[in-house]
């Protein structure tokens, strides 16, 4: 494994990359959930990236890699792999920047995200079920075709582009304390990104790394202490499933940063979302619901604490609603 960027470089990184992100994508808010914080007996504040521009904190890594480009390297192609949300951004970024893409998909990505993908124009590739096998195949092509490769985590500007989230966090905190931030866990960007800026400033922060019990490949290779892979199955946090890529750079990153991984199960994601929905009128995905699972699950020591959850996406189908609500 090659060695990857310290925490305080993703964390300098972020901060210069901050202002340049500010001109194409909205601040979103980190917003008080009264309900939620009076169950968990805790200030709760919800970082609300389900309101970020394609629906997902994934278009800040994209647009932070394809700012690094050239007028050229984007008009030649970009190439890279998503379970969905991470294709978006880079759609939003060549649209917003110019040039083109290619993006590999599972199979059983989520249909209302395939079809968004379309709208943006880029080339489609549905190949397999696992986006962690997905993603050396469009490394390989985008060598074999001298085109560049936008990871959907395992890069430092990309990684960098995530942590903006803990930068704007900081930001609206304006001083005020915060005890610890519950993340949702895939391929480790997002939570790498944000707890290396949190954990520069507040280096007290606890930082919770949600996964699902049915495909938590991060929380697993933490756990072996090395980048394993996973028979994922099926789950509701289709946002953050896969298999870690070898070699990625986050795995150092996520065992340095994440003090505590919760396994959350489909009917406490379910639960979380009907929540969500019931007393916030807020519609979230999988992967956001789960991040409030995890708080729920770990009420106990959160508990008269300042708590931020991530609320990391918003696209979410109508079929899969309507089963996960069932």
């Amino acid at each position: 494994m090659t060695e990857g960027p310290t925490p305080a470089e993703i964390a300098s990184r972020s901060e210069r990359v901050a202002p340049k992100l500010r001109q194409h994508l909205p601040l979103t808010p980190l917003r008080a959930f009264g309900a939620f914080s009076d169950e968990l007996g805790a200030q709760v504040l919800v970082k609300c990236e389900h309101e970020q521009r394609t629906g997902s904190f994934k278009a800040r890594g994209s647009m932070a890699k394809i700012l690094t480009l050239t007028d050229e390297q984007r008009e030649r192609g970009v190439v890279t792999a998503s379970t969905g949300n991470h294709g978006l951004g880079v759609g939003n970024a060549l649209a917003t920047l110019g040039g083109r893409g290619i993006v590999y998909l599972p199979e059983n990505a989520s249909p209302s995200k395939v079809a968004a993908l379309r709208r943006f124009g880029l080339e489609i590739r549905a190949e397999g079920t696992d986006s962690g096998v997905l993603e050396p195949k469009a490394r390989a092509y985008a060598a074999e075709h001298d085109l560049t490769y936008v990871p959907p985590y395992n890069d430092p500007d990309v990684i960098a582009g995530q942590g903006t989230v803990g930068v704007e966090i900081l930001e609206q905190l304006a001083g005020e304390k915060l005890d610890a931030v519950v993340v949702a866990v895939g391929g480790g960007g997002l939570v790498s990104g944000i707890a290396s800026v949190l954990k520069r400033h507040l280096p007290d922060v606890r930082v919770y790394g949600a996964s699902p019990v049915r495909d938590a490949a991060m929380a697993k290779s933490v756990e072996a202490g090395e980048i394993v892979l996973v028979d994922g199955q099926d789950t509701l946090s289709d946002g953050t499933a896969g298999s870690v890529e070898p070699g990625s750079i986050t795995f150092d990153l996520c065992r340095q940063l994440v003090d505590d991984w919760v396994l959350v199960s489909e009917d406490a994601i379910s639960a979380a979302l009907r929540m969500v929905i019931d007393t916030e009128h807020q519609l979230i995905e999988g992967s956001a619901a789960m991040a409030f699972a995890a708080a729920r699950a770990r009420r106990t020591e959160l508990e008269g604490q300042r708590v931020a959850i991530v609320s990391c996406g918003g696209n979410i189908s109508a079929s899969t609603l309507a089963a996960a609500l069932g």
